[in-house]
């Protein structure tokens, strides 16, 4: 039988542990190491740069992580494959060629180009999402490392796969389960316990027992007596290591059928279960179809098995036809915005924020350049009767947009500051005001496939197309499959949801997701019946007025919502206090609602702390 082929990740996106790259080459055997560096708004970013210099505009941080890493993937045998090299894929395959040079590394380079399409009048970047084909001829081809421009994050894991197994495009049930695996691995330590909302599961090991509750009164006492008692632990050593003081890097073992188990090196940190490969299944997805350039993957037929600690075997992954058109990433300068958080201190919050947007309008209409967006939020994040400054205060604050930068600039920051002396009692801000900054608008667009070049620059220089797939099949959501049958009647008690559900939450440009997932069959037969898209809008207010889709995934218990406009024009554009909705599952988590009691007192239910 073909042995697995283990592809590890080492970077989740720019700006993830510098010496990821270095620990995941000599933690343990690996076949493939992978590197996802960008999204929505790194392509931006990119973009921004390369206005300055034409040469850049590919990850840096990347080039100089190789200043160690080329030799020691060289001395173990490891390919690279990477998409650091961002809108200059070229450019960066070179400078790897002149370390390489420079260090006495013989490795063969290649990349793959075609991604970057004409840019329309007003944009900084376009660029088509390609599938994995280039990279798997660029590893036929013998190279070492594969740098690649725009592609979807699992290509990164399809393309070896591919060229590792000789699969075809139409083998899309094996395609399927490399997608899942990739999906599951680029985010680097998400797999393994990061951003995980049962968190507290893996250290309870950790936590010094309690005689009782501890109340407001005790929490000095407390955190006092857990320090002491931490020292004592790290003093003579009692139990294991924190598993999430610095959580490894996941490695999937895929096999000839698509099948995979994902683990992680021995000995590193983290932890590795079914529920946090869920987790990561539900982040930044939408239906049951996940789509991409090389196959349809369908989500409601992963299975998840525990194969032993911290290893997780997903089967079952069935594929379709990929649809017949490429998604397109368009970057630009959507205008310029400025921020100002003022801070009201003790009594009267309410009323110290009224006089605020009262005085601030007052001067903005005196100055006959008020900005075309103004924005308010405050956030009640005081205490009545508080034991320090910080906890007795709230936060207001103002965000202003405009396409010109004059409107946001000297005239918003100097009625900010004229307000020092003559607003409300205790007034200061967070930050001196600034004079604005641009913001970016990210926007996704689809392009027939067979419109987009997808070329492979081999490591010998020549150059080899990559035809798009002949068997193509629309993008249509999944039937909505059965429920189980509900839960029979019983008591309630009010409670948070994630007493009971998991979640985790993402961003795609303006809409969000919001992936909520439970841990055993009475548990899902509830929620399947009680988060509804009516109660989901109820429990969050902010989408209430939006669209929302609820989709199902019986094989996960999970629910994944889709929150179209909840960020506006998306992350660059900074719309909301949460650009990126990382947090919107832990509110949603956080709200109260009838939960049955036998769930509550089932031993599944974790403890959370409100």
């Amino acid at each position: 039988m073909t042995a697995p082929l283990r592809i590890g990740n080492a970077s989740g996106f720019y700006g993830d542990r510098f010496d990821a790259l270095r620990e995941m080459l000599t933690g343990g055997p690996l076949d493939v190491l992978t590197g996802d560096y960008l999204a929505e708004l790194t392509m931006l970013i990119l973009g921004r740069g390369r206005l300055k210099d034409p040469a850049r505009g590919y990850a840096t941080t990347f080039l100089r992580q190789l200043e160690e890493g080329l030799g020691l993937a060289h001395e173990r045998g490891v390919k690279i494959v990477t998409n650091a090299g961002g809108l200059n894929p070229a450019g960066l395959a070179h400078e790897i060629r002149v370390l390489a040079e420079k260090a006495g590394v013989p490795v063969r380079v290649a990349h793959v180009e075609g991604d970057s399409l004409p840019v329309p009048d007003g944009y900084l970047t376009a660029n088509a999402y390609l599938g994995g084909a280039g990279i798997a001829a660029c590893l036929r081809a013998g190279a070492d490392v594969v740098v690649t421009g725009r592609v979807t994050d699992a290509a990164l894991v399809t393309g070896p796969a591919a060229a590792h197994f000789g699969w075809g495009p139409d083998d899309l049930d094996a395609l399927a389960g490399a997608v899942v695996a990739g999906h599951v691995l680029e985010c680097g330590t998400q797999a393994t316990g990061g951003n995980y909302a049962f968190f507290r599961d893996f250290l309870r090991d950790h936590e010094p027992t309690r005689d009782h509750e501890p109340t407001r009164d005790d929490e000095p006492r407390r955190d006092r007596e857990r320090g002491h008692e931490q020292g004592r632990d790290r003093g003579r050593g009692r139990g294991r290591a924190h598993p999430l003081l610095r959580p490894g890097f996941p490695v999937a073992e895929i096999h000839a059928d698509g099948t995979c188990v994902i683990t992680k090196h021995d000995g590193t940190g983290g932890v590795v279960d079914i529920g946090t490969v869920t987790a990561q299944l539900l982040y930044e997805t939408g239906g049951a179809r996940y789509a991409g350039p090389d196959v349809t993957a369908r989500l409601d037929t992963v299975r998840l098995a525990q194969d032993g600690p911290d290893r997780v075997r997903l089967s079952g992954v069935r594929g379709e036809a990929p649809p017949p058109t490429l998604k397109v990433g368009l970057n630009r300068l959507g205008g310029w915005r400025n921020e100002v958080v003022f801070v009201l201190t003790g009594l009267d919050i309410e009323a110290k924020a009224q006089l605020v947007r009262d005085q601030f309008a007052d001067a903005m209409a005196r100055s006959r350049t008020e900005p075309k967006d103004v924005r308010w939020e405050l956030a009640r994040t005081d205490r009545a009767d508080a034991a320090t400054e910080e906890t007795a205060s709230a936060l207001l604050r103002l965000v202003v947009r405009d396409q010109d930068p004059e409107a946001v600039g000297r005239a918003v920051s100097g009625a900010a500051v004229e307000l020092a002396l003559a607003g409300y009692p205790g007034f200061h801000v967070t930050a001196p005001p600034g004079k604005g900054s641009p913001y970016g608008v990210f926007e996704a667009r689809h392009v027939p496939a067979d419109e987009v070049p997808h070329i492979a620059v081999l490591p010998d220089g020549r150059r080899e197309h990559q035809e798009p797939p002949v068997r193509t099949r629309p993008l249509r959501d999944a039937e909505p499959p059965p429920l189980p049958a509900p839960l029979p009647p019983g008591p309630t008690r009010d409670a948070p949801l994630g007493r009971i559900a998991g979640a985790r939450s993402g961003d795609k440009g303006g809409d969000a997701n919001v992936g909520v997932w439970v841990r055993g069959d009475d548990a899902w037969r509830w929620l399947a019946h009680e988060l509804t898209v009516e109660r989901f809008k109820e429990l969050l207010a902010e989408c209430a007025e939006l669209d929302v889709a609820r989709h199902v995934l019986p094989n996960l218990r999970a629910l994944n919502f889709v929150v179209r406009g909840l960020l506006g024009e998306g992350v660059a554009a900074r719309h909301r206090f949460d650009p990126q909705a990382k947090a919107v599952g832990e509110w949603l988590r956080s709200r109260h609602l009838p939960v049955p009691v036998a769930l509550l007192e089932a031993d599944h239910a974790p403890e959370v702390t409100v």
